[in-house]
């Protein structure tokens, strides 16, 4: 069976299409994994081996094996890596690297969030679960815990109702994020305000880090 790459680029599993639900479901998830992979080797290279993006670029690598293992079960087709020859913008600094990196994680549980619903396999499920806990519980804290403490070192200032309406644009976002109601147009909008030179202040990225800090809280008193 060919590989719609049109899928793997939306991210979303496509009914109509005639690529089986079960292999859409793992080579979109794979494809992602490449990506974020690939992405983080480049600004390893660009900045040398800084944490968190050398952690994380391994888990990276576990995640693509463990999905590559259930594509071989069920004899689906490993998409081509063409990240590693693609041309990736990187930030030109680490601090703009980190919010890429809170931006993508997002980016990756609400991906997970739209295959877990068409998922039925158990193994699959499970491993699906698992890389999206993965995300929200290691990656995104680190990512979220770099921004933090790069704006805790060296506060800032900036126009008061500019930032409070940039908190409440993130707000409306995050709350989309976790409770699984989350489309491309708001993913698209996360990754452009998620832009520090394009959005003109480090002060965004405070806000940024604080309804994070809110929204990983409130959820860890949710499961208790």
């Amino acid at each position: 069976m060919a590989i719609d790459y049109n899928i793997l680029i939306n991210k979303k599993v496509d009914t109509n299409s005639n690529v089986p639900v079960r292999d859409q479901i793992l080579q979109i998830a794979i494809y992602d994994e490449f990506k974020a992979y690939e992405t983080y080797t480049r600004i390893i290279e660009k900045f040398g081996n800084i944490n968190p993006f050398i952690n994380i670029k391994e888990a990276e690598a576990i995640h693509y094996s463990v999905l590559i293992q259930l594509m071989q079960k069920y004899n689906v087709e490993v998409p081509m890596n063409d990240f590693s020859t693609q041309i990736i913008n990187i930030p030109n600094t680490i601090i703009e690297c980190c919010e890429l990196g809170v931006a993508g994680e997002i980016d990756n549980i609400a991906m997970y969030n739209n295959l877990l619903n068409f998922a039925i396999d158990d193994d699959i499920v499970d491993v699906l679960f698992k890389l999206q806990a993965a995300s929200y519980n290691n990656h995104l804290p680190a990512f979220r815990n770099c921004v933090f403490n790069h704006y805790n070192s060296g506060a800032t200032t900036g126009n008061q109702d500019d930032i409070m309406q940039k908190m409440q644009e993130y707000q409306d976002i995050l709350n989309n994020v976790m409770n699984g109601n989350i489309d491309e147009s708001l993913i698209s909008s996360l990754f452009s305000k998620l832009n520090i030179s394009m959005i003109g202040g480090a002060v965004s990225g405070g806000a940024i880090i604080a309804l994070l800090n809110n929204f990983l809280a409130q959820n860890s008193k949710e499961e208790e």
